[in-house]
Formats: structure tokens, sequence, C-alpha cells
């Protein structure tokens, strides 16, 4: 019940002047496993469904499954390819964005975010996490082998879209 006031909530903030304008940052690997895409396409949805905006490297695994999700609720995804052209892009991005940056893209994800939501992980999601936490951006992580202070650490996808959902039913 609390998620679905926190989704009422947010939808009403969202169709008014206060609403989030940035996206919240789905970050984890493009080879995520079974666990980790269908915990990013559940969180992903949910986020939608409040109204919220996505934005993620663009490609598969985690990124893919996320990007899935939020299309799925009618949601608009944002994908930063590290490509100089958008060949590599997932199909259910809204918006593909070829930077040719390399893995330099991840700290365009991080800075742009209004939080991160870090589902899996490698060495480029700890690259993302790492860099929004010295940016001062809130960093959530579900199945994630870093532990770096600040990181809110879930242990389960519903835990994770609770969390994520009071804390924006919460800003300011």
């Amino acid at each position: 019940m609390a998620r679905e006031v926190d989704i009422s909530t947010l939808l009403s903030r969202q169709a008014g002047t206060r609403r989030f304008t940035q996206p919240i940052g789905m970050i984890g690997p493009g080879e995520g496993g079974i666990e980790d895409c269908e915990a990013a396409y559940a969180a992903a949805q949910a986020f939608a469904r409040a109204g919220l905006h996505i934005i993620c490297g663009g490609r598969g695994g985690v990124m893919e499954a996320a990007s899935a999700g939020a299309r799925a609720a009618g949601g608009v995804v944002v994908g930063l390819l590290p490509e100089d052209d958008i060949r590599a892009a997932n199909p259910y991005l809204t918006v593909a964005i070829a930077t040719g940056m390399g893995e330099m893209r991840n700290a365009l994800i991080a800075r742009s975010s209004l939080c991160l939501v870090a589902i899996g992980g490698g060495i480029g999601t700890l690259s993302e996490i790492a860099l929004g936490l010295k940016w001062g951006k809130r960093v959530f992580a579900l199945n994630s082998d870093a532990d770096l202070p600040g990181m809110i650490k879930v242990e389960s996808v519903n835990e994770l879209i609770d969390v994520v959902l009071e804390w924006l039913a919460a800003h300011p």
C-alpha cells in the first residue's frame, strides 16, 4: 500500500510545476544476469509509473531491461551511448545519444541524474557510483559488491522500489 501512496504522490507532483525534471540514473552491467535484469525492469517500470524519467548507458543487460520496463509503463528513457553512433542502442530507448566519449559517458550519467539506482555491477557501474557519491547524489544499490560510504544497500527489488519512491516523495 505504501508504494501506491508514493506513486500517487509522485504522479501528482510530476503533473505540476514542482516536478522532477532530472531523470533517475539506472546503472548496471551490460552483461547483467537474469535476476539483475528482472529487478531493473521492475524498478524502472515502477519509476515510470510514478511519472519519472530514466537515463542509462543505452546498451544491453541491466540498461536494456530498465529501458524496457520504463517504456512498458509509458516512460521516457534516455540512453547515453559510449560510441560515435547509435547502432548499439537498445530498442527501448526514447532518445539515444551517441556521445563518442567511451566510458567517460559514465560521468554524464552520474552528473545528470537526480539519484542513481545501481543493480548488480562491475567496474563501469562502480565508476558511476563513485562519481555520484562524490557529487552528492543519493545512490541506491541492489546486488552490488561495492560498499562505499553513503550508498544505500537494499536486499530486494521491492525494498529498492519502496526506498527510492519514499526518498523521492520526501525530496524537496
